[in-house]
């Protein structure tokens, strides 16, 4: 896909936005996250949503799927300052070449950022300030992230298709590439 044009994607946000991809008037990066309520994806999207402004005055529009209903994402993550796309039949995910796997959270390199995202979760749902992940998400547990960096033209400048479930661009990363574009894996 890296260096192909995108697939055009005309979808709703949660919040009801139009959202298209590409985006003709400013680079996109398009997460493929895994379940609304997933722990790690809720601490991997608060980086990005306390570093917004940093990320928008780069140029760049967040738009994040996730494989759940849209009333699951609303609860979960309707706070996020981006735009919050439901895709419960996976439409996109195969789209996009994102898939599932049981490495997303049996590889040890995941277990560090699954042991965070569980010592920061546990305390907020305790406390009451975000709700508990679903016991039985839709679509399962096993999803991986995947990250796109499309330009405005379509151009898929890069790509990484996550290996199990703490595996995605950081802030940084994300910026380095846009200031860069440099296609990368």
């Amino acid at each position: 896909m890296l260096g192909r044009s995108s697939p055009v994607v005309d979808v709703v946000s949660i919040a009801g936005v139009p959202v298209r991809v590409p985006d003709p008037d400013r680079v996109v990066h398009l997460q493929f996250r895994r379940f609304a309520g997933c722990p790690v994806c809720n601490v991997h999207l608060r980086s990005f949503a306390v570093r917004q402004d940093e990320i928008t005055a780069a140029g760049v529009r967040e738009v994040v799927v996730f494989h759940s209903p849209a009333d699951q994402l609303r609860e979960q993550a309707g706070d996020l300052p981006f735009d919050l796309v439901a895709d419960p039949d996976q439409d996109l995910y195969r789209t996009f070449g994102v898939t599932s796997a049981r490495r997303a959270l049996l590889d040890p390199r995941a277990w560090p950022g699954i042991a965070r995202a569980v010592a920061v979760t546990v305390p907020a749902v305790l406390r009451r300030r975000v709700p508990a992940p679903p016991p039985s998400p839709h679509g399962g547990r096993l999803g991986l992230p995947a990250d796109f960096l499309i330009g405005a033209d379509g151009t898929v400048l890069a790509v990484k298709y996550g290996e199990h479930a703490n595996d995605q661009w950081s802030v940084a990363e994300l910026l380095t590439l846009v200031r860069q574009e440099v296609p990368v894996r």
